[in-house]
């Protein structure tokens, strides 16, 4: 796959800025780096301002009052554009936004295509452009590769989402554009020498069997005046996120983290790497679980597990399964009560399944459908079903498991390869994820300048 082709593959996603460092780069810092959480007053934002704590604003601002369209050097963003890029994230998200949860991701959006606008604009100044015949091949694999439909299926569904074509072919340029600037002007100039690779695994070896969390974090500053403001607005947001709520939407549009721009992770640390409230409350947590307010200094966190592993040791969360689904849909207009008898007679029958030769014979008598898959990995599963399966023998079966509108799933394994002791990636993977590390540092400072620099009139 060309470097166009991974583009296009990931383009269509909340907030476009995607974490594209390996997981064993971030091994290796973690041994090194501290996490990008606030550990000290120093690093609260706005600290080094010398702000007043009770400033008086001269002038009037009212809030009622919403400012959708910009001019960006010159390039005029309509609040059309911003209207369908809108309908686009929400209908691939599946979101169910307030009122007031719209107004946050339209001023998210519109921060988006001003930084769009930016990157084009910025190649177009270094003599790269994308073509027309460029973004209609990329505009037909992606709708092959994302949607598994065709162009003019596309086209079609994007219309009755209330967006466009146009509006994801801006995307796709916005992409491709930053992607050939980054590669002309930053991936030449960026090396790693031999002596910087042997201290990562260096590192690595010092390090096996070390325990390290997958965290993302929420985090905003509080002075003491304002901390049940802030400790109530977090409360909202957990409660939001219980109820099925992208944690990393909260995280890019309220985290004041360096880490918004990556849906609040930290990527693997270790415990000693984190503020002392944020260990304690680590270390109690379940994979797939959230936890805050947390105070910390400076103002609180919200924390979510998302995984755990052992440096270099084999981890059984990445054993290989195969697995038999039997699939119970409900028939459209099936009332709370029919469906909770079919569950009822499901869960009796599925829970005497004797190995998966016997599943297909209950499924039959059940009128469930029955799909095989022979290559899951365990870790792929969400934290619920991991831990389930976890303790599975070979033949036994998962609860049933589901929702009326969705219809009611078992799994049965009927096989597993468990993982052999991880090694420590090549020489070449380490010196790749380092570079990539890099770029990406670099490309951060590029738009922090293109931002400085730019003249921008709201309208």
């Amino acid at each position: 796959m060309g470097y166009d082709d991974q583009v296009t593959k990931n383009i269509v996603n909340a907030g476009r800025i995607g974490r594209s460092i390996a997981g064993f780069v971030a091994i290796a810092a973690a041994a090194t780096l501290a996490a990008q959480t606030v550990s000290d007053g120093q690093d609260v934002p706005g600290a080094n301002l010398n702000l007043p704590g009770n400033p008086t604003i001269f002038g009037k601002l009212d809030p009622n009052i919403r400012k959708p369209t910009a001019i960006v050097n010159d390039t005029v963003l309509t609040g059309t554009d911003v209207d369908q890029r809108m309908a686009l994230i929400v209908a691939l998200n599946d979101y169910k936004l307030t009122a007031e949860d719209r107004e946050v991701l339209r001023a998210q959006v519109v921060r988006q295509l001003i930084d769009e606008t930016l990157q084009i604009q910025q190649a177009k100044a270094k003599d790269i452009t994308v073509t027309p015949a460029e973004l209609e091949q990329s505009f037909n694999r992606l709708a092959k590769q994302r949607f598994n439909q065709t162009p003019e299926q596309l086209r079609a569904y994007l219309r009755t989402a209330g967006s466009s074509e146009r509006s994801l072919r801006r995307q796709i340029e916005g992409e491709l554009a930053w992607s050939r600037l980054l590669r002309r002007q930053v991936e030449p100039f960026v090396n790693v020498g031999e002596e910087e690779v042997a201290a990562v695994i260096k590192r690595m070896e010092e390090s096996k069997g070390t325990e390290e969390y997958s965290l993302r974090e929420i985090y905003m500053a509080a002075t003491p005046d304002r901390a049940p403001e802030v400790q109530g607005a977090m409360q909202k947001m957990i409660e939001q996120i219980r109820q099925g709520a992208p944690f990393e939407y909260f995280a890019r549009n309220f985290s004041e983290a360096s880490t918004r721009a990556v849906g609040g992770d930290l990527g693997f640390v270790r415990l000693n790497m984190l503020p002392d409230a944020l260990q304690r409350a680590a270390t109690q947590m379940q994979v797939g679980q959230i936890a805050g307010p947390i105070e910390v200094p400076g103002g609180y966190s919200i924390l979510y597990l998302a995984d755990k592993r052992q440096v270099l040791m084999a981890d059984p969360r990445d054993a290989k399964l195969a697995l038999r689904q039997l699939f119970l849909p409900f028939a459209p207009g099936t009332t709370e009560a029919q469906a909770s008898a079919k569950v009822a007679a499901f869960t009796e029958a599925t829970q005497a399944i004797r190995g998966c030769g016997d599943a297909t014979k209950i499924a039959q008598a059940q009128k469930a459908e029955v799909v095989d898959n022979d290559s899951v990995v365990l870790r792929s599963l969400p934290p619920a079903l991991q831990d389930i399966i976890l303790k599975l023998n070979v033949g036994q079966a998962t609860p049933p498991f589901g929702s009326p509108k969705d219809g009611v799933r078992v799994l049965i394994l009927c096989g597993r390869e468990d993982p052999r002791t991880a090694g420590i990636p090549s020489a070449a993977q380490i010196q790749q994820g380092l570079e990539q590390e890099r770029v990406n540092l670099r490309a951060q400072r590029m738009m922090r300048d293109l931002r400085r620099d730019a003249v921008i009139e709201y309208r």
